[in-house]
């Protein structure tokens, strides 16, 4: 038996600065980031004497003891590059946003720290303590910042859930053909969450301009590292996929710096991505202001050998010996820091008259009404576009279609139309048109756009999310509707939540197509319609076409609309056929239903596949039903007009499903027509879907759990 070593070819080392280094650097950059370190401190030092006076609703995350790398790292980076962070980035969202109001050849030793720069000191301490003068209006708070024009693309309180992110906007630059470079900043913690990975592999695999920049702290919340993982070079985590990789001092600003400039220029001479690793230490315990050792997962000891590594404490002498400054002049930095974060906090709060403890300024507040603002769109995008529905299209100017033709067609012809829509997802570019041919010629037509990705849905999901805050309109293929519910945490934290969360004024342009087929056996895992769980995210449109004409008109206005947008996609309707216009540059508006089959006994709404079984129905049963294809199927853009005019008339409603009960609309469907028509009802709202479980593989037990055309016949004789 031989026994072969093994080794990476990958870069994989430890870099390590000298006096030379810092020696080498322009005394005015040197003062400059000494003056970013104590502005940062102070802020945090604030931060938490505001949230000790209950001036702060929520946490305080405070990088007391990170700020070296935070400051290091974003000296490397210009305003266009792009940044993300986790619960705890105060610090690099800071030296951020200074970096961006910093003038060239400002030098803080003779020069005034700008308005500019105070300004975004305000802003981020509003943001924190809730103001509408935040960021984000207040909704953010500690964790989730976003200040776009400053490269900060948003911060993801949930762990692992920003990475992917990063990797989206490096996509975006690639495909749009943009020198920048994105950077997901993170913890020890994080990376062992498995989305983490997933984006490491996916900027490996598609060479991608991303620096995973690991702040390594040795504790998630009080998990130590050793109890995290055996392996506790984190740096392998980049070397097993592919990826260069280099460990710093993370307390020393000028080895972050030279780790951070080796990161970019491999990225600029061979592509990235890059993984680099700073080995820091945050001063107090997760949140607040006590020290770990109050908790009992760390020593006293342990804290101060690790306080002796103080930036603000190392950091001063080494200047003084390269006379960059002096006693005074360090003294005159801290008071000009201490200065601005005293005038940020006074002009958020006051002391009233015979009071003696400062409150927030009632002005500042956001204001109650304003809770549901920025949750999605109003669809002025969409102004301007020709709405055709299928009975105004003449016979002659319309040819016969499949719907699974109808499906690739619209969408190489938005694609070669619009240079932003990529593809993602699974088998996209093989199998001709992938597993169902829904991307059939676009493989051959676009090959750059089309990223095949491997099995990380909730990876390449975020990935299209941040692609599309930065410039791409991704459509994501999600093989079957269920494995959405792997993607849950960035179709539902991430998508779901973003605009509302960051203050909305700002588009998410992305498309979820998810493949629906209850029917074919594929069993419990491989059958679910999941639009009803996206129903609980206003966030997201839903569009459900029924005939291969609303596919494209509907897909049409989803690729133009800047809100995301799930399309279910029916396997049963996918071998159906009917007329499509000649010219498919039209769309079809969204939250608009119609009539697929008027009458006047009873109202049924439904949608999808369930469209043609409820038309069948109304015939086998002999009774006049108006069938409603509902289209839309999110709860603020459901046609309740059209609903509406409808029950007045016919004053009884069923609701047809194929779903299990569990996981369908009717429920909710149910309750809003009741609020809504209450007085025009002359009997019990009847539901018709499946049954308490997911189908499973056997035939007979398989159409057993699926709503059908007996079942709603069924119903509709009850209810006549």
């Amino acid at each position: 038996m031989r026994r072969i070593p093994l080794r990476t070819e990958t870069e994989w080392f430890r870099l390590e600065s000298d006096e030379a280094d810092w020696a080498a650097e322009d005394p005015a950059d040197l003062a400059r980031w000494m003056e970013q370190l104590l502005v940062i401190r102070r802020f945090e030092e604030k931060i938490l004497e505001l949230h000790g006076q209950g001036l702060i609703h929520g946490p305080a995350h405070a990088s007391i003891g990170q700020e070296a790398g935070a400051v290091g790292a974003m000296s490397v980076l210009v305003t266009d590059d792009k940044i993300n962070g986790t619960h705890r980035a105060h610090h690099q969202i800071l030296a951020k946003l200074l970096n961006s109001a910093t003038p060239a050849g400002y030098d803080p030793r003779h020069d005034d720290f700008g308005t500019e720069a105070g300004v975004l000191v305000r802003r981020a301490m509003a943001e924190i303590m809730g103001l509408t003068d935040g960021f984000c209006g207040g909704r953010g708070g500690s964790m989730h910042m976003r200040h776009a024009a400053s490269g900060v693309v948003g911060s993801s309180a949930v762990i692992g859930g920003n990475v992917p992110h990063a990797v989206g906007y490096a996509l975006a630059d690639k495909v749009l053909g943009r020198d920048n470079i994105s950077v997901a900043f993170f913890g020890d913690g994080t990376l062992m969450a498995g989305q983490t990975l997933e984006a490491i592999n996916l900027a490996a695999l598609y060479t991608l301009p991303a620096i995973f920049f690991l702040e390594n702290n040795f504790y998630a919340v009080s998990t130590h590292l050793k109890e995290q993982t055996r392996e506790t070079r984190l740096t392998g985590r980049g070397a097993m996929f592919g990826v260069p990789s280099v460990e710093c001092d993370g307390m020393d600003l000028v080895a972050v710096r030279r780790a951070m400039q080796w990161a970019a220029e491999t990225i600029r001479t061979r592509g990235g991505p890059v993984f680099v690793e700073a080995i820091c230490y945050r001063f107090l315990h997760q949140s607040g202001p006590m020290l770990g050792s109050q908790f009992g997962y760390r020593t006293k000891e342990e804290e101060e050998s690790w306080r002796a590594r103080d930036p603000l404490l190392t950091m001063p002498p080494r200047l003084k010996a390269l006379g960059v400054l002096d006693e005074a002049g360090l003294a005159a930095l801290d008071e000009r820091a201490r200065r601005t974060v005293n005038a940020a906090a006074a002009a958020l709060t006051e002391t009233p008259p015979g009071a003696n403890a400062p409150r927030v300024r009632p002005a500042l507040l956001p204001r109650a009404e304003e809770v549901d603002h920025g949750i999605r769109g109003d669809l002025s995008e969409l102004r301007g576009q020709t709405y055709r529905e299928a009975g105004s299209v003449p016979a002659s100017a319309t040819r016969d279609m499949k719907y699974i033709e109808a499906v690739a067609a619209v969408l190489l012809h938005n694609m070669e139309k619009d240079p932003r829509i990529v593809v993602i997802g699974e088998d996209v570019h093989r199998l001709r048109g992938g597993v169902s041919g829904s991307t059939r010629g676009v493989m051959e037509r676009f090959p750059e756009r089309i990223f095949a990705t491997p099995i990380c849905e909730n990876g390449f999901t975020g990935m299209a999310l941040g692609a599309a805050l930065c410039g791409l309109r991704p459509v994501v293929d999600i093989m079957f509707g269920d494995f959405a519910i792997v993607a849950a945490d960035q179709m539902f934290n991430g998508i779901g939540k973003f605009a509302h969360m960051f203050g909305g004024g700002f588009g998410i342009p992305l498309v979820v197509r998810a493949r629906v087929n209850p029917g074919a056996g594929y069993g419990s895992q491989h059958s679910m319609d999941p639009s009803a769980l996206f129903a609980m995210y206003p966030g997201w449109r839903i569009i459900a076409p029924a005939t291969p004409h609303d596919y494209v008109g509907l897909m049409n206005s989803a690729l133009r609309c800047d809100d995301p947008v799930l399309v279910i996609e029916h396997q049963d309707l996918f071998q159906t056929s009917g007329p499509v216009p000649e010219d498919l540059d039209f769309g079809i508006e969204l939250g608009k239903a119609r009539i697929a089959r008027p009458g006047s006994a009873c109202t049924v709404l439904t949608y999808a596949a369930m469209v043609r079984a409820c038309e069948e129905a109304a015939e086998v049963a002999g009774v006049d039903a108006e069938v409603i294809d509902l289209r839309s199927l999110d709860p603020t853009g459901l046609d309740w007009a059209k609903v509406g005019e409808s029950v007045r008339r016919t004053n009884r409603v069923l609701i047809a499903e194929q779903t299990a009960r569990g996981t369908s609309h009717g429920a909710r469907l149910a309750q809003e027509v009741q609020e809504r028509f209450f007085d025009w009802l002359d009997a019990e709202i009847l539901r018709v879907h499946g049954s308490e479980a997911a189908p499973v593989v056997s035939k007979p037990l398989n159409m057993a759990a699926l709503g059908d055309a007996a079942k709603v016949a069924a119903a509709l004789r009850r209810m006549a």
